[in-house]
């Protein structure tokens, strides 16, 4: 299992974004790992908002892929090719998707969204588990 050390010295890529790591929180008994990024609502907009994105992975499905030198998702530890495509503005992602074979869903909290596995949602994403990571 990756420590809050390799953490730090690597940015996560999910959703064609770089995440930075933040903390670990214990939820439930178990290690999480929250990441997070900064962008602009819309370039499209005259004044765009700057948004917080975070997402939340537990801590034993973060492994690094060694040909990307990024972290990466993977539940039983297999590395799966990255799909090329273009990054999409988040408010035109789909709230419920997945990525690197894994079911996510995307919520609103303050100040922007946060992403988390969908059979964990539940949990993650409801006002204890968000004021719990810290997001709430």
């Amino acid at each position: 299992m990756l420590t809050a050390a390799d953490l730090e010295v690597n940015v996560l890529d999910f959703r064609h974004r770089s995440f930075q790591f933040d903390r670990l929180v214990d939820l439930a008994g178990a290690p999480h790992a929250v990441f997070s990024r900064t962008e602009t609502e819309s370039e499209r907009q005259l004044r765009p908002k700057l948004l917080r994105l975070s997402l939340i992975v537990p801590l034993p499905w973060l492994v690094v892929d060694e040909a990307s030198d990024a972290l990466r998702v993977s539940r039983d530890g297999t590395v799966r090719p990255v799909k090329e495509a273009p990054a999409v503005e988040v408010a035109a992602e789909p709230s419920e998707f997945d990525e690197d074979g894994l079911r996510w869903k995307r919520a609103p909290s303050t100040g922007g969204y946060v992403y988390a596995p969908l059979e964990l949602a539940g949990t993650l994403l409801a006002p204890p588990g968000l004021a719990a990571l810290g997001l709430g």
